[in-house]
């Protein structure tokens, strides 16, 4: 494994788990804990965000991505993504839809997989 990959599986691995358990603590009311855990949100985005200007860094590319209408849309695409994944696993946890869910939740991950040949291309 190469030192670029290490750095990026530490600094990704530590910010997703501080995002996620932050987004749990916001968002499960018997906790009690909403500032806390946007807080811990917050920091687990900045640390993700680090580990991004590191990696760049390493590969010899600019820090700062140039933003063009491709990369927004890309971000956008998997945002929305995310999004209908969450809301489709809600569906079926939360709010016992099975059928619904599951046809939500195959929704989002299909919008994901979409990001496979919009970065990479078809070759």
């Amino acid at each position: 494994m190469s030192k670029k990959n290490f750095v990026s599986l530490i600094l990704g691995t530590m910010g997703l788990v501080l995002f996620a358990l932050g987004m749990c603590m916001a968002m499960i009311p018997e906790w009690n804990t909403f500032k806390p855990g946007i807080v811990m949100g917050c920091i687990g985005i900045v640390v993700l965000l680090i580990m991004l200007m590191v990696r760049r860094k390493m590969e010899g590319k600019p820090i700062m991505i140039q933003m063009s209408i491709k990369t927004i849309g890309t971000i956008l695409l998997g945002i929305i993504g995310a999004l209908v994944l969450g809301i489709g696993m809600c569906l079926v946890m939360v709010w016992g839809n099975i059928i619904q869910g599951i046809i939500v939740g195959l929704i989002g991950i299909v919008l994901l997989i979409c990001l496979i040949p919009l970065l990479k291309g078809i070759h």
